[in-house]
């Protein structure tokens, strides 16, 4: 599913001025020629490329080949922050943990308090946070928790 800030290359068969990358705004959408305003937010790349082939028939072309490829995937990312040993931006996989983030990350450091673990999600339009007790997880006495894209992974230094 395309997202917010992904980057999507579509070509159109023998059609080089209609050929080119867009960018998926805030909204979902982004502005291609003939067209107007597209919406992809939520759309796979082959859904998106029948939308387009559909519209470019309505007028434009007589048999447009449309393809779209993906060129950055920004909307599926987990952010791991705080006492880890390697903070960064990870890409998001499906049915990805707290745990699976925190070990891309490298890691905790050793002033890590694993279990006070903050996680981030836009839910609704409004941040909500929660906390992931990481240590009792790996130890068997938690759930692990399910990320979704967008999430903001942050381990806070213990205060011992």
């Amino acid at each position: 599913m395309l997202g917010v800030g992904d980057v999507v290359e579509v070509r159109v068969y023998e059609e080089q001025g209609l050929s080119g990358l867009f960018r998926v705004a805030t909204d979902g959408t982004f502005q291609y020629p003939l067209v107007g305003q597209v919406k992809a937010g939520g759309l796979t790349p082959g859904a998106l490329s029948e939308y387009l082939t559909e519209r470019l028939k309505e007028g434009f072309l007589r048999n447009p080949q449309v393809t779209v490829f993906v060129k950055e995937s920004n909307s599926k990312k987990v952010f791991v922050l705080g006492e880890v040993n390697k903070p960064g931006t990870f890409a998001f996989e499906d049915s990805m943990t707290v745990v699976q983030a925190i070990t891309m990350a490298g890691g905790f450091k050793d002033l890590a308090d694993k279990n006070r673990t903050v996680i981030t999600r836009v839910v609704d339009g409004s941040e909500k946070k929660f906390v992931a007790p990481v240590e009792a997880i790996g130890l068997g006495r938690e759930q692990n928790v399910q990320l979704q894209p967008g999430d903001i992974i942050f381990v806070p230094e213990t205060w011992l």
